[in-house]
């Protein structure tokens, strides 16, 4: 690993010594009052056609800039305009630190708005950028907005249930999404009671939602990308927040140690908590949701995470950070499921004084464990953890964008699962990938165009992947795109889910395996990897200022699938099997935002179809007809209310029906058994020989909110919040259990009201 280390430094600096003859202006655009970075601000030369965007961190950079003397103009809705006097006197790096100061609402400053011109020249193919704005203006469970709230009103997207529900990306399921916080997987990051995430709202910076087609800088996935990364604290002064609501209680707290100036750097902290106790007002409250008196709702959750940052006088920067997440569902009538989340490490952005070469990096690891207790059965656990080195390098030119890097990971599996037929599964594994990318963007008029590779190397299975990408769009106007997207993808990751799972409580994770399995159609399976291709063709069209439609056709190939054989009844039965399979379908999204009001309309025609080698079947998440419809108002003299609603609407999941039902006798004593008085163990299910050949009824679900902000000074103020999730209280089926002859229905009505001091 040294060596390799050894290696990108050295390549780093060769590049910088290439790339440093050409001159650039580059800074960082700071809110005035916190410090924080100033997202998709609108950052122009003035008088020429030098411009760009702020990315998440803050950071713009212009190449290419003839000498001279200019006006560097930086705007964005909801502050006033700062132009600061630069010159560019040599072909060198010149950094500028920008402050904005808020208030200035001043919609005609510009023409285009950040987000518009990122659409021009940017390909974003199957990209969706989500702001902690956006994610606190949806309909809050309990007054607490979280992403995975947000995550399931987005095209593409669809949830199984309020209950241990998961989400799954246009076709794939939830181990094929890799799940990114501050770039370490998460790898399970949904607490039981399916409204909440592990991720605390108010230190989300950004979240990037990539449903298909992402290009090389991601990879080790088959299906989707969720990347979400957090801010750091206040760099000006000492706050935070403490919240309460019937399903849970928050704190956060943040400041500088060393404030942030205009010469000199900064050392901020920010530390989150947050505690459910649904699983005790829920017995008073939601008596009639509940388990019964003494259960009440069986779920309970805790979440913590700390992040330490220094940014340097040149705006380079340095993060440490961890977290600790831990969840329960403990139904004695059912089930005790524990899991738990931990990890850490530290990422840095170095902005070299005399290159527009920047350099990434992150170092850290992470862990999930998970153990099941049910009835009789024998406890079942999984973990994995993963160690991680990546470097990223950028190069920015004046109509271009080069990015490349290098990524290593070790992986630990550990699983111990005993099926009911007493035959057992273990894997005790260590694995390394090692992957390398190459991404390039060039722009024109009218085109832009962005090839990538990535090459996988899986050192377990001694398998190398070569995974070319693109990306391409067209502006055929001002105001209408087209767009698309391609690419191949592996992975290693294998999930113990099953096709049968209604209730995901339990989900391990095992590695490729190593040992050759069954055959898939008679031909012998040469590669132990789950691959995929795929291919998306959009139109973006800017109808006028306010209101953007997008359209998107995807299909995702999936040619090799792997499957684990829990229910195997021989061990002379592989304990793995192939699939093979595809996801395709049309996303249509509506958009119209003014500063006061704001709409969002989705709806999704998909298709998700697997065959196992005997029958072609559709999956359990093979949701054909999804809509979500979400509008927020803010009103008021100083706009301190807001409302908000939110519907969706979706057809039936498939299921397997039942044929019939027998007796299960216990047969320990071989010929000798009374199989003539004995009682029956177990009721026993044949299913029918058609694969999830039903559908369940259709889905739908009205929440909505309204909300006050009391302001008391300029750094105090108290949210309250009113909300309802179900109003209409519709009976929204779960799942039929099929032994005792019940219908199990997701949550009801759940009225609740929460209070938020800011200070």
């Amino acid at each position: 690993m040294s060596k390799i280390f050894n290696l990108s430094i050295l390549f780093f600096f060769v590049s910088f010594s290439l790339f440093s003859q050409e001159g650039s202006i580059r800074g960082h655009v700071y809110d005035q009052k916190s410090g924080e970075p100033v997202i998709f601000a609108n950052v122009v030369l003035d008088g020429t056609t030098y411009g760009t965007n702020t990315d998440e961190n803050g950071l713009f950079t212009l190449a290419g800039i003839p000498l001279g003397n200019y006006d560097l103009k930086v705007s964005y809705i909801g502050y006033e305009d700062n132009t600061t006097q630069v010159e560019f006197k040599s072909p060198k790096i010149n950094y500028y630190k920008i402050n904005m100061t808020s208030g200035g609402i001043n919609l005609g400053v510009i023409n285009i708005s950040g987000d518009r011109e990122q659409a021009r020249t940017e390909v974003r193919v199957s990209k969706l950028r989500v702001s902690q704005k956006q994610i606190k203006a949806l309909p809050s469970t309990g007054g607490d907005a979280d992403i995975l709230q947000y995550l399931q009103v987005l095209p593409g997207i669809i949830s199984t249930g309020d209950q241990g529900g998961q989400v799954y990306i246009r076709g794939g399921s939830p181990v094929q999404n890799k799940i990114l916080l501050d770039g370490l997987t998460i790898y399970n990051p949904f607490h039981s009671i399916g409204f909440y995430s592990t991720f605390e709202t108010e230190l989300i910076r950004n979240v990037d939602v990539l449903t298909g087609g992402f290009n090389a800088e991601y990879g080790g996935r088959i299906s989707a990308i969720i990347d979400i990364s957090t801010r750091e604290g206040n760099k000006k002064r000492f706050g935070g927040q403490l919240s309460a609501s019937p399903f849970m209680v928050k704190g956060l707290f943040e400041g500088p140690l060393v404030k942030l100036k205009d010469d000199s750097g900064s050392i901020s902290f920010v530390l989150s908590t947050k505690q459910s106790i649904i699983e005790n007002t829920s017995k008073e409250i939601y008596s009639y949701a509940s388990v019964n008196d003494t259960i009440g709702l069986p779920f309970g959750f805790s979440d913590t995470y700390g992040k330490l940052s220094f940014v340097t006088q040149n705006g380079s920067k340095f993060n440490f950070f961890g977290f600790k997440f831990d969840d329960t569902f403990d139904n004695p009538l059912v089930s005790r499921v524990d899991w738990s989340n931990e990890g850490g490490g530290m990422t840095f952005d170095l902005l070299p004084n005399a290159s527009s070469l920047t350099l990434n990096g992150i170092v850290g690891y992470s862990k999930y464990d998970v153990s099941i207790i049910e009835g009789d059965d024998d406890p079942r656990s999984s973990l994995i953890r993963e160690y991680l080195l990546g470097l990223d390098f950028n190069y920015f030119g004046n109509s271009f964008a080069l990015k490349y890097g290098l990524e290593i990971k070790s992986i630990r599996t550990e699983f111990n699962f005993v099926n009911p037929f007493g035959l057992g599964l273990n894997q005790f594994q260590n694995t390394t990938e090692m992957s390398g990318f190459l991404k390039f963007r060039k722009s024109w008029e009218k085109l832009v165009f962005e090839p990538g590779l990535r090459t996988q190397f899986y050192a377990s299975l001694g398998e190398i992947s070569l995974e070319p990408r693109l990306g391409l769009k067209w502006n055929v106007s001002e105001r209408t795109r087209v767009k698309a997207a391609a690419g191949f993808y592996t992975q290693n990751v294998i999930s113990t889910s099953n096709e049968r799972d209604v209730v995901s409580l339990f989900t391990g994770f095992l590695s490729g395996p190593e040992s050759q399995f069954n055959n898939f159609e008679g031909e012998r399976v040469s590669s132990k990897l789950q691959k995929s291709r795929h291919l998306i063709l959009g139109v973006e069209q800017d109808i006028s200022d306010h209101l953007q439609l997008n359209v998107e056709g995807y299909i995702k190939d999936f040619p090799q699938l792997i499957v684990v054989n829990r229910n195997k009844t021989s061990n002379l039965q592989s304990d793995y099997s192939t699939e093979e399979g595809q996801a395709y379908g049309v996303d249509f999204s509506a958009k119209f935002e003014t500063p006061s009001f704001y709409v969002w309309a989705t709806y999704t025609l998909g298709f998700v179809d697997r065959f196992d080698g005997e029958q072609e079947f559709p999956t359990i998440y093979d949701r054909r007809h999804n809509i979500n419809f979400l509008t927020t108002y803010s009103f008021g003299q100083n706009m301190d209310w807001q409302a908000s609603i939110r519907w969706n609407f979706g057809s039936g999941f498939p299921f397997t029906k039942t044929q019939a039902f027998f007796n299960q006798l216990n047969l320990e004593q071989g010929p000798g058994s009374d199989y003539i008085t004995s009682n029956p163990d177990n009721v026993g299910i044949i299913y029918s020989d058609t694969r999830n050949g039903g559908r369940l009824p259709y889905y739908h679900r009205l929440d909505a909110s309204i909300q006050k902000t009391f302001e008391m000074t300029d750094n105090l103020n108290v949210e309250a919040v009113v909300s309802v999730t179900n109003a209409y209280d519709r009976d929204n089926i779960f799942y039929f259990d099929r032994v005792r002859f019940e219908r199990v229905n997701q949550l009801p009505i759940i009225p609740s009201i929460g209070l938020r001091l800011n200070y």
